[in-house]
């Protein structure tokens, strides 16, 4: 993994008026409810080492922050990995923002999938959502003006997806091997761009997206012993757009991609919040959303999304997430999941998840997952 730019020189020039560390270390365990396909374990150790260390000066209007992650895994080598999330300078001129190194940039409003995120690659032996994202090298400059922000982005070098290997879980029938191809000549090192612009309007918070690189979900090419990805350039043209009345959230996500195929896709629907719900501090939050894909085969062509979230509103910060998603062409593909957290004290936190997938057609995106249904219990350690 190569960054071809620093933002140290820039620091230790500097005077450093404030400095800090803090971090979490994780003990995981996940535990599966049927063998693999090919055999592999139900049980599945590891442990999540991730500091942040920061400092700042010129009163605030520069600073430095430094991000790197480690998870070793008792199952899965490809699991045990490293990764620098962030290693990010950020300098503050009137209402101009440049960041330059290592970071991680989150575009989205919808529960289920977020459609326009599209500037990091996705940590994929990290989060069954796709939630979990690699640091991406950038050069990043946002105009905050009181017509709304602009940022344009300049990434000089590409991240390619992780997968799980032969012994882990969670992984399509054949492993995806680590030499993967390349629509453009200069492979890992096309510079991509993308512009955005974001600004709220009365109870509307509006986002536009342009992005030109190389696609972030790879296609794969079967092998005899393994699938091979191939990531071709794309065009992404994206929306996303969120409107606030009183306890309802609309929302929606919308692109049109330019890539080996052309298509669209959205995510619409609310989320609507019951305050004090059976006399007592608790929120209730209902979730519905619509997904479309124009792919046949995508994972979330034609799906219907529901959830609830409770906050317990305690000082304990206890909160549950339940969402099934259901293809609404098939009943029997679908995937369910039970998110629960709580702090224990100051410094300790315990986490619950659960995740189970149901497919009974071999075309289906979900057929090479539907033994991989697990429960996952984490004891958090923030300091």
């Amino acid at each position: 993994m190569m960054y071809r730019f620093s933002a140290l020189p820039l620091f230790l020039a500097a005077s450093v008026e404030a400095a800090g560390i803090s971090g979490q270390i994780n003990l995981e365990q996940r535990q599966f409810l049927h063998p693999g396909l090919e055999g592999q374990d139900k049980s599945q150790t590891s442990v999540v080492i991730e500091p942040e260390w920061y400092t700042e000066w010129q009163d605030g209007d520069a600073r430095l922050t430094i991000q790197p992650f480690y998870r070793w895994d008792s199952m899965d080598d490809e699991r045990t990995h490293f990764d620098l999330r962030e290693f990010m300078y950020l300098q503050l001129i009137d209402d101009y923002e440049l960041r330059m190194g290592v970071g991680k940039v989150f575009w989205g409003v919808t529960e289920s999938i977020h459609l326009v995120d599209v500037i990091n690659q996705t940590d994929n032996v990290e989060s069954v959502d796709g939630e979990q994202k690699l640091g991406q090298p950038m050069i990043n400059v946002a105009a905050v003006k009181d017509w709304g922000t602009v940022n344009a982005f300049i990434l000089p070098y590409f991240r390619e997806r992780t997968f799980a290997g032969k012994d882990g879980r969670l992984r399509p029938p054949l492993p995806v091997n680590d030499d993967a191809l390349y629509e453009s000549s200069a492979e890992q090192e096309h510079i991509d761009w993308s512009l955005r612009y974001s600004h709220y309007f009365g109870d509307w918070d509006v986002g536009a997206s342009f992005f030109q690189g190389t696609n972030r979900d790879p296609y794969f090419l079967p092998g005899c012993t393994s699938l091979t990805p191939y990531y071709a350039q794309m065009d992404q043209t994206s929306v996303d757009v969120q409107g606030i009345f009183g306890s309802w959230l609309l929302k929606l996500e919308a692109l049109y991609r330019d890539s080996l195929e052309n298509h669209s896709a959205v995510v619409t629907g609310f989320e609507y919040t019951l305050v004090g719900v059976f006399d007592t501090y608790w929120d209730l939050g209902l979730i519905a959303e619509y997904q479309y894909d124009s792919r046949s085969l995508s994972l979330n062509q034609n799906d219907l999304f529901l959830g609830t979230r409770f906050a317990l509103n305690d000082i304990d910060g206890t909160e549950i997430l339940f969402g099934i998603n259901q293809d609404l062409g098939s009943r029997q593909e679908s995937t369910g999941k039970i998110e629960a957290s709580a702090r224990i004290n100051n410094n300790w936190k315990w986490r619950a998840n659960a995740w189970w997938f149901t497919a009974s057609q071999p075309d289906s995106p979900l057929y090479f997952v539907r033994k991989d249904d697990f429960v996952e219990l984490a004891l958090e350690y923030y300091f």
